[in-house]
């Protein structure tokens, strides 16, 4: 199974609930299709770059989803048919994730290299004293 991130965007006119129901509803598609929901952002309602069926905002949620091309399709399949969606877009996220841990992995073991490479620091010779004051100068006690 693949990893893909599956965003859409729902006119902002439409009710919590039914965002809600819609978000219960593309859950269950991923599900029957035979993937997994790995995890689904409500990231709220948001000014749109550019207008979108004569909208301006719209309300965004993003599924993280693992599944196949056939779990894809039906997911978008209906949200081409959902009126109240006006935007979606599906990104396979396999290759980024593979790239982002080998480049951890690569920024790891040139840190380590350069620990081991760097000398630890030698103790600092201590700093010369610094000259003693001149003694004040006595008052003449009067008897």
């Amino acid at each position: 199974m693949r990893n893909y991130e599956m965003i859409f965007i729902v006119r902002p006119d439409v009710a919590d609930d039914d965002v809600q129901k819609l978000i219960t509803q593309m859950e269950g598609v991923v599900t029957s299709a035979g993937g997994k929901v790995d995890k689904v952002e409500k990231m709220g309602r948001r000014r749109l770059a550019y207008r979108v069926e004569k909208q301006r905002e719209g309300f965004y949620v993003l599924f993280h989803v693992q599944g196949t091309g056939d779990t894809v399709k039906e997911f978008e399949r209906r949200l081409k048919v959902t009126d109240a969606v006006i935007k979606h877009l599906t990104v396979c996220t396999d290759e980024i994730l593979q790239r982002a841990a080998k480049f951890k992995a690569l920024r790891t073991k040139q840190e380590a290299k350069r620990r081991r490479s760097k000398p630890a620091p030698a103790s600092a010779p201590a700093p010369a004293p610094a000259p003693a004051a001149p003694p004040a100068p006595a008052e003449n006690a009067q008897a």
